[in-house]
């Protein structure tokens, strides 16, 4: 009897050691995230509230992103930073371990990874536009040079663009696209479909994957996102083929403008042809924020059409709108400064148009009284 009990024994111990948890599948991974973000979602509206609360409507709109990543630091900080799952993850029966050992993840690699998914993102947002600023002041400065160069030779200006400022013009066009990290986070996402493992950058970067707490029955086996996979690769392969012929027909008109004399130069010196071609985007154009200005800028200088004024009443002139009286009421309450276009609510208060649909996109309601305001109930003042 005591031999059956020791057989039986040894048989379930070499179970348990056969036994290996299974991967996490990309479904079970997304959703996992889906939960986080709303979570975080959640966690956002409250601080805000504090915020608004604290310091005003004015400073918790400035003090969005700063928010937000407060926000994201405090819930990882809570649950993954403290050896913890996370509210997603513990909806979806998975748990973080390293790639290499199947482990749970050491401190080092879990603050790597908090730091690497939240603050490198803000501090890239941060520094980012102005270093394109001072790149492109860079390449137009060069090429103007190049163009003097060209021009004062009788010779070189009938020849075609040298390599050097083919090059500095393609970059100058695709200056926020070169430098953004759009591609690589596409990229990373198409092989996440095919290989159902590291769905953000981060954890590929730091070897962190997903396992289930429990042995998966036969039933229980999920498909994996292997279609979307292949459809991103097919619309990265296109975007690609086309972003490479519309450059090459661009240089082709550009080269043959410059035999023929028929460039011309537009502002910072850079020379263009007069009958060039917009070269297409490159594959996952990144996004240019929320600034209305950046974003018309870009659409500008895509289209090369002239950029329109960016209001058309301003109360700092004194002769705009005379029946609004005082300097203090015709001052803004969210931006604190003349009002551009004049704006009013539901509720009779007056901000500036761009402040106040800004405001009502994230909080329909309005600033001051607290009365329920929606962005298409918005009124633009005239005359």
């Amino acid at each position: 009897m005591s031999d059956h009990i020791h057989d039986s024994a040894a048989s379930n111990t070499e179970d348990h050691d056969r036994f290996t948890y299974p991967w996490a599948a990309a479904p079970d991974i997304i959703r996992a995230n889906q939960k986080d973000a709303y979570f975080q979602s959640v966690l956002l509206t409250h601080l805000a509230g504090v915020i608004r609360s604290l310091y005003g409507a004015r400073t918790a709109h400035k003090w969005t992103s700063e928010a937000r990543t407060i926000t994201e630091l405090l819930y990882l900080g809570l649950t993954t930073f403290v050896g913890n799952r996370t509210l997603g993850e513990e909806y979806c029966d998975i748990v973080q371990v390293e790639d290499a050992t199947s482990h749970l993840p050491s401190i080092l690699r879990r603050s790597g990874y908090i730091l690497s998914t939240v603050l490198l993102p803000y501090v890239l947002n941060r520094i980012l536009p102005a270093f394109r600023r001072r790149l492109r002041a860079k390449l137009e400065s060069s090429m103007r040079k190049l163009h003097h160069r060209r021009a004062s030779s009788p010779t070189r200006s009938k020849q075609p663009p040298s390599k050097v400022f083919q090059v500095q013009e393609y970059i100058l066009n695709h200056l926020d696209t070169v430098t953004s990290p759009g591609p690589i986070h596409a990229a990373s996402l198409a092989v996440f479909y095919f290989s159902g493992a590291y769905y953000q950058l981060s954890k590929r970067i730091f070897g962190l994957r997903y396992i289930f707490t429990r042995k998966l029955e036969q039933s229980e086996q999920r498909v994996g996102y292997e279609v979307l996979g292949v459809l991103l690769v097919l619309q990265m392969f296109v975007q690609a083929y086309l972003h490479m012929q519309e450059t090459y027909s661009h240089a082709q008109v550009s080269n043959n403008a410059a035999a023929l004399g028929t460039s011309a130069v537009i502002d910072g010196g850079v020379e263009v042809s007069a009958d060039s071609t917009i070269a297409a985007p490159l594959l996952f154009e990144a996004p240019q924020g929320a600034d209305p200005a950046v974003q018309k800028e870009r659409i500008s200088h895509t289209t090369q059409t002239p950029l329109p004024q960016p209001y058309r009443y301003h109360l700092e002139d004194s002769e705009v709108m005379q029946w609004i009286d005082g300097k203090q009421q015709r001052k803004c309450t969210l931006c604190l400064e003349p009002m551009k276009d004049p704006s009013v609510t539901t509720c009779g208060h007056v901000f500036c148009w761009q402040c106040v649909t800004d405001w009502l996109r994230e909080q329909p309601m309005c600033p001051l009284c607290r009365q329920s305001a929606l962005v298409q109930h918005v009124l633009p003042l005239r005359g």
